[in-house]
């Protein structure tokens, strides 16, 4: 039993080494660039709805999705709010 035991340990100790050294050798996850503008909507159970805010890529508070330098003048200029934190209206050179 203790013959059995101890070449258990030296398979587990054997695997967990190349697993280990498999983990070392995998390149690190590439993220995608942070997008420069972004379109808080509504959560509606799941689904989005109307935009509610414009943040700046950046933003600590921003959810939603990224939009164009254009789409996000022309949210803004359509009534979406900006975002008090990150105030992508200051950041696009609009003054409301």
């Amino acid at each position: 039993m203790e013959t059995w035991l101890r070449l258990q340990l030296t398979a587990v100790r054997a695997r967990i080494q190349f697993l280990e050294q498999q983990e070392r050798n995998r390149p690190a996850p590439i993220r995608p660039p942070r997008p420069d503008w972004l379109l808080e909507t509504e959560r509606l159970g799941g689904r989005s709805g109307r935009p509610v805010r414009v943040h700046v890529g950046g933003c600590g508070q921003a959810r939603g999705r990224a939009i164009s330098r254009e789409q996000a003048v022309d949210a803004l200029g359509q009534g979406v709010e900006a975002c008090y934190g990150c105030r992508p209206d200051t950041e696009l050179g609009i003054l409301g």
